[in-house]
């Protein structure tokens, strides 16, 4: 093997790493909290409705940043991008460890939110770039990776809280791989250019008045919606039934392991395909959802290790999925990765909805199940939706969005 051979190679296994770094840090501010809400609320008086904030805050900042990463990528480059969104994530973990008052938690999640989405908003791009004929294997790497960093969070959190006895420093230690995934970024891309000026640049508003990037927007804000709810939810509704917090952030990490081999497995699959069909893998993506949310309201305690299994897988598929999809409507990197910008900028704003809506059903019924049924119903809409994706059709949807582009 030729050494120019063995130098791409090593570059690429470099890209991988650093990916997987990045995409590790993206959970931990949303996840760690959740086993512990119940420690949270009772130390701040914070009652589930603004609890439900410190995950719908960072998802609406995702969803804000995402649809104005065209101007910030043209305004900053993808080194310092990324660089402002580490060291802003570090912050907002490192507040949260020396303040726990309410207003902090729920700042930290604005700031700790804008660096999250803006790392998101960039990485599709740029693995879209980087990874060519690779970008469905990269891409599930990266969600693989930035699912683990929340069950890991959510696993670890309750433990470093039982030991040092700081609930605080259980959801703020997460600075410190921040800290170190910014110096290794910073070391990786000391060569990096700022995007040619040739480049496109435009923000993804123009894709404003395209119908078919509203209704992938729809569709992944509703087919990952069930994901900041779990995030925020289940370990209370286990709480409920009487968990400790130890055991149901547990269930958290148990979830995890399914959303990775998901984020892996199908992916890989989806890069096997001659032809780019994703619309039989989103089914059974969202088979499996519906399945685990089934579980939760009919049969919580009987087989719980298997619905929270089976309804990760799921959520696991379509992020990864989702993305892919998106990426797959257009042949061009940059417009591809504005187009996925557009999309999770509504999506995730979507998102955001979920557990802010969760928690108010939970405040007026008394229990979690009017949530899971209106997840199952948002699942077997989407179901419906997904024949619309025929790659057939795609070249039909890019002409019609040319002049969209161009104007």
């Amino acid at each position: 093997m030729s050494p120019t051979m063995d130098k791409e190679q090593l570059r690429f296994i470099g890209g991988l790493a650093l990916l997987v770094a990045l995409g590790l840090n993206l959970r931990p501010l949303l996840a760690a909290a959740s086993p512990l809400m119940e420690d949270i609320r009772q130390a701040t008086g914070l009652g589930y409705s603004v609890l439900a904030w410190l995950i719908t805050l960072p998802f609406l900042c995702m969803g804000a940043v995402a649809l104005a990463s065209g101007r910030l990528r043209a305004l900053l480059g993808e080194r310092r991008g990324i660089a402002l969104s580490l060291a802003a994530i570090a912050v907002a973990c490192g507040l949260r460890q020396l303040n726990g008052e309410g207003t902090t938690l729920l700042a930290t999640a604005l700031l700790g939110g804008a660096g999250i989405a803006l790392i998101q908003a960039l990485v599709p791009g740029l693995v879209k770039q980087r990874f060519g004929r690779h970008m469905p294997l990269a891409m599930g790497i990266y969600s693989a990776s930035l699912m683990s960093g929340g069950g890991l969070s959510s696993w670890l959190s309750p433990w470093i809280t039982e030991v040092s006895g700081s609930w605080q420093r259980g959801i703020g230690i997460w600075w410190i791989p921040a800290i170190v995934t910014l110096l290794s970024w910073l070391w990786f891309s000391r060569h990096q250019s700022r995007p040619s000026s040739n480049a496109p640049i435009s923000s993804g508003q123009k894709y404003w008045r395209w119908p078919r990037a509203w209704l992938l927007a729809i569709y992944f804000g509703i087919i990952n919606a069930g994901y900041t709810s779990v995030v925020a939810w289940l370990p209370v509704y286990y709480r409920e039934l009487g968990w400790s917090a130890q055991s149901s952030g547990g269930l958290l990490a148990w979830m995890t392991l399914f959303q990775v081999l998901a984020a892996l497995l199908m992916p890989a699959l989806a890069q096997r395909q001659r032809i780019p069909d994703r619309r039989g893998l989103l089914v059974f993506a969202l088979l499996a959802q519906l399945v685990g949310y089934l579980g939760f309201i009919l049969l919580p305690t009987v087989g719980t290790f298997f619905w929270v299994a089976i309804s990760g897988f799921g959520l696991g598929a379509c992020f990864g999925l989702g993305l892919i999809l998106a990426l797959d409507h257009l042949p061009d990197p940059f417009e591809a990765g504005k187009l996925a910008a557009f999309m999770q900028g509504f999506g995730f704003m979507i998102n955001a909805l979920s557990p802010w809506i969760s928690g108010g059903l939970r405040e007026a019924t008394g229990n979690f199940l009017a949530a899971w049924i209106l997840l199952s119903v948002g699942v077997v809409a989407m179901m419906l939706v997904t024949p619309r994706f025929n790659p057939a059709e795609y070249r039909i949807h890019a002409a019609n969005a040319a002049p969209i582009r161009a104007s």
